[in-house]
């Protein structure tokens, strides 16, 4: 016997969009579904017809080649649907076109699908205040976590002295109860959350004496963290597993570290370099000097050229913070400021005064030392 052409049998032309595929099929469907026509072959058989229908017209490549050379263009083509095909295969193929339960229907292909529900403990959340010596080698901390644990007398099973767990006789081990209601389109099932097992499609024969039948109970734990080099301000970091315990068994909760920088004594972030503040004395700053600066490693000496002006910018390569995940590190910036006094002596004024007289004291005409923002563009370029 000829097969009926896929076009006539969802009722659509040959230029159908997707979308109206999708509708024709739907109301179809709805039309012949088995729970609106119980034990009726002849809405069954068309039920199957349109669904073979939609399986190869919904398929670019299978509508191709159907246009092209009818039925005998996928007779090998498409998965299986068809003589030997089952009320299973159509509902676990298609059941996202009615938003997972097909259509909202009860009996085969709805509700008994619900999978029970796998119990997931909660995430749990510490911050952690890292040194900037800390952030520039990586640290290993050992967290002590105020958490739910498993129970120790039930191992997290939740059943006193190995209590055996029972089918929930509620949902009948599904986790889902369903409610059937009538509408229009016939008899429409909802479904929900077992009252009785919570989902789990089991319940305890004797619930453990230390924690209810739950599983957990709250507790401590020390946790070793791992923080890499080069992390910042504001950085989550994931543990997996060590969050809070699930309960009866299932799935533990993950710990997420959010990263704080301590504030340093002499040096400052930014991005991955670090900046400096030197102050020099006018004379230190006239003469020459060597001077030492804070570093994360410890102190580096730099020398001071004679005639050093305010605000220049200095740069020690590699003295500032690792990149994260590379292998790259940031400069320790420093910026040389020159300290005026204010209280001298009178000594120390006349010597000034004298000093004041000197031309080497003046500055040249139309001397103009660089801006800040112009010697960081040259360091950056």
């Amino acid at each position: 016997m000829a097969k009926k052409d896929y076009y006539e049998i969802l009722g659509v032309s040959r230029n159908a969009s997707e979308a109206e595929l999708k509708k024709a099929y739907r109301q179809m469907a709805l039309k012949f579904h088995p729970d609106k026509n119980p034990n009726n072959k002849e809405s069954e058989d068309k039920f199957k017809e349109a669904a073979e229908a939609y399986e190869v017209l919904s398929d670019p490549e299978k509508r191709k080649r159907y246009d092209q050379f009818g039925h005998d263009g996928v007779k090998n083509g498409h998965s299986g649907f068809g003589e030997g095909m089952s009320m299973d295969d159509i509902f676990s193929h298609f059941g996202d076109i009615f938003g997972g339960a097909f259509g909202g229907f009860g009996g085969s292909g709805s509700g008994g699908r619900q999978q029970r529900r796998v119990n997931r403990g909660t995430n749990l959340r510490v911050k952690v205040q890292l040194t900037l010596e800390e952030i520039n080698t990586g640290v290993e901390k050992k967290l002590k976590v105020s958490k739910y644990v498993g129970c120790s007398h039930c191992k997290g099973t939740g059943a006193e002295g190995g209590s055996a767990y029972t089918t929930c006789p509620t949902c009948r081990g599904t986790g889902q109860v369903t409610r059937v209601t009538n509408t229009f389109l016939g008899q429409m099932q909802t479904s929900s959350t077992c009252p009785s097992c919570g989902g789990e499609g089991q319940t305890i024969q004797h619930k453990c004496v230390q924690c209810a039948g739950n599983g957990v109970v709250k507790g401590e734990e020390v946790i070793p963290v791992n923080i890499p080099a080069g992390v910042s301000e504001g950085i989550q970091l994931s543990v997996s597993g060590k969050g809070n315990a699930a309960a009866r068994g299932g799935v533990p909760g993950d710990l997420i570290i959010q990263i704080e920088e301590a504030p340093h004594d002499e040096l400052q972030r930014d991005g991955n370099n670090l900046m400096y503040d030197l102050y020099l004395s006018f004379p230190d700053a006239a003469i020459g000097t060597s001077v030492d600066i804070p570093t994360l490693e410890g102190k580096a000496r730099i020398k001071i050229e004679p005639g050093t002006q305010a605000g220049r910018l200095l740069r020690l390569k590699g003295k500032g913070l690792p990149t994260l995940n590379s292998y790259g590190k940031g400069d320790l910036l420093i910026t040389i400021n020159v300290w005026t006094p204010r209280n001298l002596s009178r000594q120390e004024k006349e010597m000034l005064e004298k000093l004041q007289l000197s031309e080497n004291f003046k500055p040249a005409p139309g001397a103009k030392d660089k801006s800040f923002f112009d010697r960081m563009r040259e360091y950056f370029q």
